[in-house]
């Protein structure tokens, strides 16, 4: 079918939601409009689904929605004898209606449900899966995207985002799937009668939080250590976890930035909801500016991702994903040795993109690092290697640049709340030694030099924005640049080809991690330029590092790079 013939398609059989029938009726003379939302299938990706809300089948709704979970129902049915799924959503605009309709299918499939009674972040989605033996998982989140979007990931029985196989056959079996024909469905409440949809407990909650709080090494001290905070969980789903555990573990003196304490949406007074960037931080930083904290703390709506901004002078310095993880890894690191509870061959896990200034922490305390690729369940997959050979009490953190941490191996996806506890407890620590956090980031750089990072991203939109994303990165891997700034390239890294060339030497090696769509330059003296394209947004993403003895020459040499890289995107 053509894009008209699917759009009269919808408006004849997408009447479950009026505000679809609404937005079909409006765009009826926008051919445009039509094509924007018809030219394609939103994709499934290994993760799941992301897209803008709205009707279509590039667009998320409760059919897409619906068609996907069929799709994994029937995954789900032909790899298990008696499956369940642990469910969950976050405060974006319909999730609740996604999550139930998600619920209705898989109940319409003979498969129990276990769904939690309100929002609930995505490491709680991931600790379900592992605590009620599910053999998979859905969580309805758009993550830290603008308001428009919603998303839909899916998670398999080891509590980690679904492998690559499994991506790949529920891809298979949606494609098969007409989306108003071939779809099962049924009624929440007649299912929840019946007992084949079941409402998470508070005891499951519970044991998350205990979980968490294990993690804890110098929680004793937060008590008295004084420590003031400001926190907003953005809108979302952090807001009773986060103070939860922070009252738990003494940390009392918690001013909550009221404008974005409760469920929203619509994210007024944070249109890009990702504590990755200043602008989601601006109210907080108000706030900051009349009380004064030790520590602002921010998590994103589904509140997997942490972001903090600390006194510096006058105002408040935001510290980067890379920055936190790599003082958070130095932190556990040191207390776990000096406290005797460091066990023995200890493990930590960190991404490609991830800053390598973790590779010298490593060194200095005896830690092993290990690379994976983008994606914090590459990371979780870790934590499940070593579990399989009884080893799991050898990982002590893992964590992406992209704000993503965690400590232990209860869950298998990034927690916020297991780092927002470990971040303020790092920060009351160092208060006690009369050192605050600024300083702990300086003696860091100070003792393993200045690794400066950056990230860049570029958007191309629609059909054609696609086309030229694949345009760019084929340039790059097939006429890759011999200088970046001026400065040789001596190593380049093709993770799709998994070949890894000398440039001096023309040696070519292959690469051990699974293919994937990103390249690496290595150049001269340190410095690291990688690129990739998102595997959520129609975006292609730069990750650059410049290494240089001072945080001045580094900035200086971050800003060459990037004038220079960018021009391959233009």
């Amino acid at each position: 079918m053509n894009e008209r013939e699917l759009y009269t398609l919808w408006c004849e059989n997408a009447k479950a939601d009026p505000d679809l029938q609404a937005e079909l009726v409006s765009i009826k003379n926008d051919d445009e409009a039509i094509r924007d939302r018809f030219y394609r299938d939103l994709e499934f990706g290994t993760g799941g689904l992301r897209g803008v809300i709205g009707a279509g089948t590039n667009r998320m709704n409760i059919y897409t929605v619906m068609r996907a979970t069929q799709g994994f129902a029937d995954y789900l049915n032909q790899e298990y004898a008696s499956p369940s799924v642990a469910v969950s959503y976050d405060s974006r605009i319909k999730s609740d209606v996604f999550s139930k309709a998600a619920a209705e299918v898989l109940a319409a499939n003979g498969i129990k449900v276990h769904i939690y009674p309100e929002l609930m972040p995505t490491p709680c989605l991931s600790f379900a899966v592992r605590k009620l033996n599910c053999q998979g998982g859905i969580m309805i989140t758009a993550s830290h995207n603008p308001a428009k979007y919603n998303g839909y990931k899916v998670y398999g029985d080891d509590g980690c985002q679904i492998t690559l196989r499994g991506a790949e056959i529920i891809l298979e079996k949606i494609n098969s799937l007409d989306i108003f024909n071939d779809i099962k469905s049924s009624d929440f409440d007649e299912e929840v009668a019946k007992g084949n949809i079941k409402f998470i407990g508070n005891d499951v909650t519970e044991a998350f939080y205990e979980n968490v709080l294990a993690e804890g090494i110098n929680t004793d001290l937060c008590a008295s250590s004084g420590l003031k905070v400001v926190y907003t969980p953005l809108n979302g789903t952090g807001n009773k976890p986060v103070r939860e555990i922070l009252k738990r573990i003494g940390i009392t003196d918690v001013t909550v930035v009221k404008e974005q304490e409760e469920p929203d949406g619509n994210f007024t007074t944070c249109p890009y909801p990702n504590p990755e960037i200043r602008e989601a931080l601006e109210v907080g930083l108000r706030y900051c500016n009349e009380v004064k904290p030790d520590l602002l703390l921010a998590t994103d709506p589904d509140c997997d991702r942490v972001g903090i901004a600390v006194p510096d002078g006058d105002g408040y310095a935001l510290f980067s994903g890379n920055e936190v993880g790599a003082m958070l890894l130095e932190y556990i690191a040191d207390q776990r040795i000096k406290k005797g509870t460091m066990p023995a061959n200890p493990v930590a896990v960190k991404t490609i993109v991830t800053t390598d200034i973790v590779n010298s922490i490593g060194k200095e305390y005896g830690v092993e690092i290990i690379d994976v690729l983008t994606g914090f369940k590459f990371i979780g997959e870790q934590i499940g290697l070593l579990e399989a050979k009884g080893e799991e009490n050898r990982y002590i953190f893992g964590f992406e640049e992209s704000y993503g941490y965690l400590s232990g191996g209860y869950v298998r996806d990034k927690d916020a709340v297991n780092a927002s506890m470990l971040i303020c407890e790092m920060a009351a620590f160092y208060r006690t030694q009369g050192i605050s956090l600024l300083q702990a980031r300086e003696n860091m750089y100070k003792k393993y030099g200045m690794f400066y990072q950056t990230l860049y991203s570029f958007t191309f939109e629609g059909e054609s924005g696609m086309k030229k994303m694949d345009e760019i990165m084929n340039n790059l891997r097939n006429d890759h640049p011999a200088a970046i700034a001026g400065i040789p390239v001596v190593r380049f890294d093709d993770y799709k080809a998994g070949t890894s060339k000398n440039l001096s030497t023309g040696e070519v090696k292959e690469l051990s991690l699974p293919k994937s769509n990103v390249l690496a330059f290595f150049l001269e003296g340190g410095s690291k330029v990688i690129v990739r394209p998102s595997g959520t947004e129609p975006k292609i993403k730069t990750y650059l590092t410049a290494k240089q003895p001072t945080r001045t020459e580094a900035e200086i040499l971050e800003q060459k790079l990037h004038e220079d890289f960018a021009k391959n995107f233009q």
